[in-house]
This record gives C-alpha cells, sequence and structure tokens, in this order.
C-alpha cells in the first residue's frame, strides 16, 4: 500500500500542517517520500508515501510523463491489466509502473473511460494544471481507502486515511466542513479557480456491483462453460492469483488451514514455479499455541512446499497492540477490531523478520467466492 495527502485552497499554515498531517500516514509507504508545490495551480500541494512494489527504480510518484508535462498522478493501487491496456490502446509506455496506465487512459479518454478499463484496486487522483482541473477515482469495491474533506468555501483535502485531515478543522476559522469516505466505483471531477479553491463539476457512478464491466477481463466471457460451474470457479480463481503476480518485491501468503487460504496458497505455489520466481513462497500462520488453525497450517504448508513460519501470541499481546490496531483501522468496531488484531501482529512479524512484502490472503472469500480472491490491508504491509 501507499499512501497520497493532497490540499487545495488552504491558504494558511502549510508547513504546520505537512509536518503533522502527512507524516501522520507515514506507515503507509516507509520506502520514500515526496511532498511537491507546483505554483501553476494556485495554493496547492501533493504528496505521497511510497511502498515500492513495481518499478522500484522510476515508480516514484507524483508522477509525471514527458508526453504529458501537465498531468501529475498520486496513486495508492495496483493495475493487473497495465500491459493489456498497453496492447489494446498502442499505448507508448515511459516507466515499468503499473499505474502510468492511469494516465494513458485518462490523456485518452477522460476520466470515466479511464476508471472503467483499470482491472485492479485503486484510489488516485489526477492533477491537470493545464485546464485547472482535479479528478479522484476509486475501484467498484473500495479495496483501496479514500477520504475527502471539503468545505463550503472550496477547500479540497484527499488522504488515504482519514487521519491525515481530521485535524485541518483548525484550519477552517468557523468554516463548515465535511469529511467523508470517497464512495467506491465512482469519479469526480473539480475546477481549480483563480483563487485556488476547489468547484464540484460533477461526481459519477462508473460501475454498478453485479453488472458486466466495460473492460476486457483476463478470462474472456465467451471462454468460460455453460454448463460447468466447477470448472469456472477453478478458471476464474487460478487467474485471479496469476494476475496478482506483478510484484518486484518477494510474495508470500497468509495460511490458516482452512479451505479459503488453503486454496490460494496452493495456486501461488503452483503459478510461482510456472513464472520462475527466483525465491521459495514463505507463508504465515497465528495463534495461541497450538490452535486448531496453526496445527491446520503447518500440515497445508508441508504438503504444497512453502516456506513456513508460525506466529504465536498471548492475551498480553492483544493488549499492547490494541490501541494501533484501532488508530489504524479508524473504526471502533468490535467484529473489526477482533479479526484484525491477529493480522496486525502477523503483519508486524513478516515486516520485521522477513523480507516477503506482498502477501495474499483468503479473507472474505465465504463471502464473495464468486468475486474472486480478497484482499486485506494492515499496516507496513501490502496484502
Amino acid at each position: 500500500m501507499c499512501g497520497i495527502w493532497v490540499m487545495f485552497g488552504l491558504v494558511n499554515s502549510y508547513l504546520s500542517a505537512l509536518q503533522h498531517l502527512f507524516s501522520r500516514i507515514s506507515h503507509r509507504g516507509p520506502d520514500a517520500w515526496r511532498i511537491e508545490f507546483d505554483q501553476k495551480v494556485k495554493d496547492s500541494v501533493v504528496g505521497f508515501h511510497r511502498l515500492e512494489i513495481v518499478d522500484c527504480l522510476y515508480g516514484m510518484q507524483p508522477m509525471k510523463l514527458h508526453k504529458y508535462p501537465h498531468l501529475i498522478l498520486l496513486c495508492n493501487g495496483e493495475i493487473y491489466n497495465c500491459k493489456r491496456v498497453k496492447e489494446q490502446f498502442g499505448f507508448e509506455y515511459e516507466t515499468n509502473c503499473d499505474v502510468e496506465a492511469i494516465l494513458h487512459l485518462f490523456a485518452a479518454g477522460g476520466i470515466e473511460h479511464c476508471a472503467r478499463n483499470l482491472d485492479g484496486v485503486f484510489a488516485f487522483c489526477i492533477v491537470d494544471s493545464k485546464n485547472k482541473k482535479v479528478y479522484l477515482g476509486r475501484d467498484p469495491y473500495g479495496v483501496r481507502p479514500l477520504f475527502r474533506l471539503f468545505t463550503k468555501n472550496g477547500i479540497l483535502g484527499i488522504c488515504s486515511e482519514a487521519k491525515g485531515l481530521i485535524d485541518l478543522s483548525k484550519e477552517m476559522n468557523g468554516v463548515s466542513w465535511k469529511l467523508e469516505p470517497f464512495p467506491p466505483g465512482h469519479v469526480e471531477e473539480y475546477k481549480i479557480e483563480n483563487d485556488g479553491k476547489a468547484r464540484l463539476l460533477f461526481q459519477k457512478q462508473y460501475y454498478v456491483i453485479g453488472e458486466k464491466p466495460y473492460l476486457k477481463p483476463l478470462v474472456p466471457y465467451e471462454s468460460l462453460s455453460n454448463k460447468d460451474i466447477h470448472e469456472n470457479i477453478r478458471t476464474l480463481l487460478t487467474a485471479a492469483v496469476k494476475k496478482r503476480l506483478m510484484a518486484d518485491r518477494r510474495i508470500g501468503c497468509m495460511l490458516s488451514g482452512g479451505l479459503d487460504s488453503s486454496l490460494v496458497a496452493a495456486l501461488l505455489v503452483k503459478l510461482a514455479k510456472e513464472a520462475n520466481l527466483p525465491y521459495k513462497i514463505q507463508s504465515f500462520a497465528i495463534g495461541m499455541g497450538d490452535s486448531p488453525d496453526i496445527i491446520a497450517a503447518r500440515q497445508v504448508a508441508e504438503y504444497i512446499g512453502t516456506e513456513h513460519h508460525e506466529v504465536n501470541f498471548t492475551p498480553d499481546d492483544v493488549i499492547n497492540v490494541l490501541d494501533k490496531v484501532i488508530f489504524h483501522l479508524e473504526t471502533p468496531d468490535i467484529t473489526t477490531v477482533r479479526a484484525s488484531i491477529g493480522m496486525y501482529l502477523i503483519s508486524r512479524y513478516i515486516k520485521e523478520n522477513t523480507d516477503t512484502t506482498v502477501v495474499f490472503s483468503g479473507e472474505g472469500a465465504k463471502m464473495r467466492l464468486h468475486r474472486g480472491t480478497s484482499t486485506l490491508e494492515m499496516p507496513l504491509l501490502q496484502v
């Protein structure tokens, strides 16, 4: 995961705001960070925290291309069809970074055309300095987080987490404001006026869950069977894992020994060998003592041949990280917090003890098996 932080129309206290707000999402991008101010767009500042996954050399953001020098991109996401989009539309890429596809699609057909043709998880902001406009987009299911702060007098703030914006209320001098999640499956366009303030031009839902996507899928619809549902599930689940093997960093997987994570882990090991990845897949299990998950995961790991790691935790460990988990989740919801404590502890272990950076998971598969694999973001890791 990465973190984006963008502000338009805030005249005063730039430095103080950046110092304590931009740094609040530093956990999202431990590898590099960058802040830019461009006088071509009055009273604007863009910032990015990066976790390097694809094109570690040239993929830093804010991204600018020689072909479109007036466009600036900030994106937290992964675009799985970046190579297919390049071939489909005849784009010439300047980097090997997957999110570059966003700029080309936008330049070719606008914001809605761009979002509808992306196969991936994403939350992005495009700044057009020539036309003084700002565009926002988020993936159909809201896998990548995005928050928007907008005031009555036109101050616009964008951030991957609410904690990077909430204290801006102190800079509003009594002006009414609203901070809310940017809706999944939507795009927005803003005009930046001469005084630097933003004015919303339109918001549109580009995708409704359940509808046939506009983009060309990795598995063509006509190739699926009208009779063999099991074969279709096998084909689609395999493709869902395969298209995510696009990282330049080491890949691993969570493993509980249950059906969902075991299927994903087994497919990952098989496809990693076919892709000739130069390392053994690491798997990770967490539990208390010899809990059923620990024992089952150990058996599955031995069978599929992963480099297996086990993390044991105690009630004291839960107490010690509870506040941090709630801080990162930005919700006190009991079910969410309870489910996330183990994920936080195991993510921390992976970060501190291994070189695995991208982690596959079976989380959510019971509820959304018909939509493919699910991902869960936790601090320090992209999952």
